[in-house]
């Protein structure tokens, strides 16, 4: 029972039979992959919005304290040691130019003169 071997054009048919197969399997993992990440979302967003939707009841409304106004924090006193306020702002530019931080974004406890 000894068969020939493959052809050329038999060959060239299992190969692309195969390919097929694999990008088909691939086309469909892909579309359960969104399937699913499509229903995960759906079921994340889904708790959030039901609490915020939910009526609130008249004498709670009435009874809540309003939210109080967002007081920005006091901004830090730097303590100066032998150094001018022009001095010690320009020394505070130069820092955040060449850390590339933006100003507002670093503290300053206390600049010395060296």
């Amino acid at each position: 029972m000894v068969q020939d071997p493959l052809s050329l054009l038999d060959a060239l048919m299992v190969a692309m039979s195969g390919f097929i197969i694999v990008f088909i399997m691939l086309a469909l993992l892909w579309g359960i992959i969104i399937v699913i990440s499509r229903a995960v979302a759906g079921v994340e967003r889904r708790p959030a919005s039901a609490a915020a939707s939910a009526p609130v009841p008249e004498a709670a409304r009435m009874a809540a304290p309003a939210p109080a106004a967002a007081v920005p924090p006091a901004a830090p006193q730097v303590v100066l040691e032998g150094i001018s306020e022009t001095e010690a702002a320009c020394v505070m530019a130069i820092v955040s130019h060449e850390t590339g931080i933006p100003i507002d974004q670093l503290v300053f406890k206390s600049i010395k003169a060296v």
